[in-house]
């Protein structure tokens, strides 16, 4: 009896890694190729050679982009260097990106910038600036004002939290306050990897002001890109290791509803609304095992998802664009300004594409 009890027990072990195995690969996409989909008119954007991991964009075209991310697991050309913040002004026949100034007392030496979200503060029209940054591999949610006729970031506040133990992406919604993605639940690197093996969904969405913190939204594996939508009644949350997008309906008291999840092929990252149309844009990962471990001589590729009519039945899915990373490697994020497309990369380049 106890032999057949034991060699029960190991039959429903095995069971369990096998079915984690094929979770794990199905997660990852580790074995999916991808057939190219070029677009016009594009070019990799001279200046950005470590990183375009988030971009937001002003009204009037000026375009916020984060560089030389430093984050466990994550590969970096230049490790060593210093995070910074691009200015792009796609009003430009050709935009150049020139890299912000930031105000004196903040330590720049340990800047690692990640997500970013803009904030319009209409009573007197000031821009703020919302930064995720890992310094030392914490992790915090820097507020700068800026200063455009001078072309300076002031810094504010350096905002930390318990709640905020690993921040990913922010999206602004008052010159204090924000929501802010937890794509992790360990640091540990050891403990990462166990995470994402036995698929626990331990992430969440948090929001935040100086009176009220809380948890609004949980249960994702990975919760990645945040944003809302142009009539500030939804926020989208990207989910890379659940393939998904989840809709979420914002209540007056700033929780979070959930309204339906929309499930994809690939690995998506961060997420951005066009203002005009309320189409969702995408950057992606086609193979995530190719992201986590570099090979120059097979680089990961880069996918752009368009979606449009998210809230329907039938939304629409479209890749626009889609490398294995002879051009474009790694890509994170695609914003749309009128008809210009950025698409920012993880630790690679940026492309910046005219659409017609």
């Amino acid at each position: 009896m106890a032999a057949l009890l034991k060699v029960t027990l190991i039959g429903l072990l095995l069971a369990l890694v096998g079915e984690r195995i094929v979770h794990f690969i199905y997660q990852g996409n580790l074995f999916r190729e991808i057939e190219p989909v070029d677009l016009p008119n594009c070019q990799l954007l001279d200046g950005i050679e470590y990183g375009s991991e988030d971009i937001d964009i002003l009204p009037s075209g000026l375009a916020f982009i984060s560089s030389g991310l430093k984050y466990p697991e994550m590969f970096s050309f230049a490790p060593d260097r210093p995070g910074e913040i691009f200015l792009l002004d796609l009003n430009e026949e050709i935009p150049r990106p020139s890299s912000l100034r930031i105000s004196r007392g903040f330590d720049l030496s340990s800047f690692a910038p990640h997500g970013l979200s803009i904030y319009i503060d209409k009573k007197d029209d000031a821009v703020y600036l919302f930064v995720v940054n890992h310094p030392q591999y914490k992790s915090t949610v820097e507020i700068f004002k800026f200063d455009e006729e001078e072309k300076v970031l002031v810094h504010l506040k350096t905002v930390k939290h318990s709640s905020l133990y690993n921040v990913n992406d922010i999206v602004a919604v008052g010159p204090e306050s924000f929501y802010a993605t937890n794509d992790r639940y360990f640091w540990d690197t050891t403990m990462r990897h166990v995470e994402h093996i036995l698929g626990l969904r331990w992430t969440n969405v948090v929001y935040y002001s100086p009176e009220d913190v809380r948890e609004v939204a949980s249960g994702f594996y990975s919760a990645n890109g945040i944003i809302m939508s142009p009539d500030r009644k939804f926020l989208y949350v990207a989910d890379p290791m659940g393939k998904t997008i989840t809709v979420l309906e914002k209540r007056d008291d700033w929780s979070l509803s959930p309204v339906k999840v929309l499930q994809l092929e690939t690995i998506v990252d961060n997420v951005s609304v066009d203002p005009v149309t309320g189409d969702v844009w995408a950057g992606a990962h086609p193979n995530g095992l190719k992201l986590l471990n570099y090979n120059p001589e097979d680089p990961p590729g880069s996918e752009v998802l368009r979606i449009q009519n998210i809230h329907s039945d039938n939304p629409v899915v479209t890749t626009v664009y889609a490398n294995n990373g002879s051009v474009l490697q790694g890509s994170t994020v695609a914003v749309l300004w009128e008809n210009k497309l950025l698409v920012g990369t993880v630790f690679h380049k940026a492309l910046y594409c005219h659409l017609e």
